[in-house]
C-alpha cells in the first residue's frame, strides 16, 4: 500500500465523521499525514496546530477537545515520539475524552530487526487499544467511546508526485452518540447531590436538569458550574458536628469526587450511596455502591421542606462566615470574583482545584475546566492552550511547579486570548498541607523550592509577564488585561505560613457555623 493512498484515506475519513482539529508534531515517519493535513488545511477543511513537542502536542490535542466536546487528532513519528503522547492518552482514558491518537510507524517486518527509530508501537500507549493498521480500514467502527490508538505502517517511498482531487466531494456526517434508554431511579426526601469536578462527561446543562428534577441540595466539587451548590462545604465538612447536622439518608454521587478527603469522608457515612458515572463499563469497572448507573436516570423523588430549608440556612451562614487574609486562597478566590462572563478557566492540579472548591462561593458566567482523569500536573499550561484556542478571553490558574513542569511549551506559544496566573510559593506548597509536612528531610524531598526567578523565564521566551503582591493589583491585571497571552506572576506568603493560615481559617470558619448552626 503506497504511504500517500493510505494516509489520504486515514485523513479523509476523519474529515468526514467530523473531525477538523489536527495537532501535528513535525517528523520523517509521519510525512504522507502531514502532507495530506497541509492540503486538507489549504482546502479549508482542517485546522492544522503544530506543535514541536509530542508530549505538549497531545496535551494540547486534549486541550481542543475539552473546549469542543469532539475528537481532535494528535499524529507524531515513530520511536519515542509516541511514547511522549503516554501521559495525555493516560489523562483521556480515565477521563474518557475524545482524542484519535496517531502514530506514524516503520513496516511491522521491520520491528526487532534493529531498525532505525523502530520499537514496539502497538500497545505502547495502552489502555488504550491500539489499531495496527497496514491498509485503509473503515474509522466509523472504531469512534465515539473515549480516545483510540491508530498506529499506522508507512512503506517508503514516503512521498508521491501523485496530485490527485483525494478530497473532491467531502462528505461530513459527524459522529452521533447512540440514544441511551433511560432507567429510572426513585428515591427519598433528606439527600445530597455531589457533583464530581469532571462531571462523569456529562454537560453542565444536562445536570442542571437533573438536579433541577432532583431538587436536593448540591456539594459540588466545581462551584463555578453549580451556582446554587453550597458554598464552601469541603471546609465545613471536615468537621464532626457539622457532618452529623447534616447527614442525609442518600447521596447521589455523579462522576468522581477526587478533591477533599472531607467530602470523601461524609459520603463513606451514609448508608445509601448512588453512583452515576458512564465509565464504570470500562474505566471504573470495579467501582461498587448501593446502586449504580452508567447515564442520568429518570427521577422519582419527594419534597421535605424542613430538610431543604435546613440546608438553604445552612448555605446562607456559610457564605457570610468565612474570613480569610492575603494568601493563596485570598489570590484565588479574588480571581474568580474579577474574571468577566462568557471567560473561559482552566484549573491546575494540586493546590488551585481544591482551593476553588473549598474557599470560592458559587458563581456562574465561567466555563470551567481541569485534567481530573489522573489530575497529573504535567501538560497543564498545553491543556489551557488548546482550550484557549476556542475562546474569545481564558484564564488559567497554576502553581509554580505546575508551570515549571511544561515550560517547554512556551517554545512556540500559540496566538490565543489568555492569562495565565502563576501561583509562586516556591515549590510544592500542598504538601505543607497532608501529613508530610514537618518530616524530616521535608524540603528536599517534598517541598522542592525551585528558587528560580519566573518573571526572567517567562521574558526569555519573548512573552508579556507582570507581578502581583495583593488583590487590588490581581483586580487591575484582570480590568486591564490586553488581548494576547500574557502571565501573572502572584507573589504569596511562604508555604508554612499559608499551610498555618490554612488550618486557622478552617477552623475559626467551622466554629462559626457550629454557633450559627445551635451546634456549640
Amino acid at each position: 500500500m503506497k504511504a500517500t493512498t493510505l494516509a489520504r484515506s486515514i485523513i479523509r475519513q476523519l474529515l468526514e465523521l467530523g473531525i477538523s482539529d489536527f495537532v501535528l508534531s513535525p517528523g520523517s515517519r509521519n510525512a504522507p499525514l502531514s502532507i495530506a493535513l497541509y492540503e486538507a488545511e489549504q482546502k479549508g477543511f482542517a485546522d492544522l496546530h503544530v506543535r514541536i513537542d509530542e508530549r505538549g502536542a497531545a496535551f494540547f490535542a486534549l486541550g481542543i477537545s475539552k473546549a469542543t466536546n469532539n475528537y481532535v487528532a494528535v499524529i507524531c513519528t515513530s520511536g519515542t515520539a509516541a511514547a511522549n503522547f503516554h501521559p495525555a492518552t493516560l489523562e483521556a482514558f480515565h477521563s474518557q475524552s475524545k482524542l484519535v491518537v496517531i502514530t506514524a510507524d516503520r513496516p511491522k517486518t521491520l520491528r526487532k530487526t534493529g531498525a532505525n527509530q523502530t520499537t514496539e508501537q502497538v500497545g505502547l500507549l495502552a489502555p488504550l487499544i491500539s489499531i495496527d493498521i497496514h491498509e485503509p480500514i473503515d474509522l466509523s467502527n472504531h469512534l465515539g467511546s473515549g480516545p483510540v490508538h491508530l498506529n499506522v505502517q508507512f512503506q517508503e517511498p514516503l512521498l508521491s508526485d501523485e496530485r490527485a482531487e483525494w478530497l473532491a466531494g467531502m462528505h461530513i456526517k459527524p459522529i452521533v452518540p447512540m440514544s441511551i434508554k433511560k432507567e429510572n431511579l426513585k428515591v427519598g426526601s433528606q439527600g445530597v447531590l455531589v457533583i464530581g469536578h469532571d462531571r462523569a462527561g456529562f454537560s453542565v446543562e444536562e445536570l442542571s436538569r437533573f438536579s433541577q428534577e432532583l431538587a436536593w441540595p448540591i456539594i459540588a466539587e466545581d462551584p463555578l458550574s453549580f451556582p446554587s451548590a453550597i458554598s464552601h462545604s469541603a471546609l465545613a465538612l471536615t468537621d464532626a458536628a457539622i457532618c452529623s447536622y447534616l447527614k442525609p439518608d442518600e447521596i447521589i454521587v455523579i462522576g468522581r469526587t477526587t478533591l477533599s478527603r472531607s467530602i470523601n469522608s461524609f459520603i463513606a457515612e451514609c448508608e445509601k450511596v448512588i453512583v452515576i458515572d458512564p465509565r464504570v463499563k470500562s474505566v471504573d469497572s470495579n467501582r461498587s455502591s448501593s446502586q449504580i448507573f452508567t447515564s442520568l436516570p429518570s427521577i422519582t423523588s419527594q419534597q421535605d421542606s424542613i430538610w431543604l430549608n435546613k440546608w438553604e440556612s445552612f448555605n446562607d451562614l456559610a457564605k457570610k462566615s468565612l474570613y480569610i487574609n492575603w494568601s493563596e486562597q485570598d489570590a484565588i478566590k479574588t480571581i474568580i470574583s474579577s474574571i468577566p462572563n462568557e471567560s473561559a478557566l482552566f484549573v491546575g492540579s494540586s493546590r488551585p482545584v481544591r482551593d476553588i472548591e473549598a474557599f470560592v462561593t458559587p458563581r456562574e458566567g465561567i466555563v470551567t475546566f481541569a485534567n481530573r482523569g489522573l489530575a497529573g500536573i504535567d501538560g497543564n499550561i498545553s491543556t489551557a492552550f488548546g482550550i484557549a484556542t476556542h475562546f474569545k478571553q481564558s484564564y488559567a490558574i497554576l502553581g509554580d511547579l505546575t508551570f515549571l513542569h511544561d515550560v517547554s511549551s512556551l517554545v512556540n506559544a500559540p496566538t490565543v486570548n489568555l492569562t495565565v496566573f502563576i501561583i509562586d510559593n516556591n515549590g510544592g506548597g500542598i504538601f505543607n498541607t497532608l501529613q508530610q509536612s514537618g518530616v524530616e528531610g521535608f524540603e528536599k524531598i517534598f517541598g522542592t523550592p525551585h528558587n528560580l526567578n519566573l518573571e526572567k523565564i517567562i521574558t526569555g521566551f519573548g512573552l508579556i509577564v507582570e507581578k502581583v503582591k495583593n488583590a487590588a493589583d490581581i483586580n487591575h491585571s484582570i480590568i486591564h488585561s490586553p488581548n494576547g497571552l500574557k502571565f501573572v506572576i502572584i507573589e504569596v506568603p511562604a508555604r508554612d505560613v499559608n499551610a498555618s493560615v490554612l488550618k486557622d481559617v478552617t477552623q475559626s470558619f467551622c466554629k462559626a457555623l457550629r454557633i450559627g448552626s445551635n451546634l456549640a
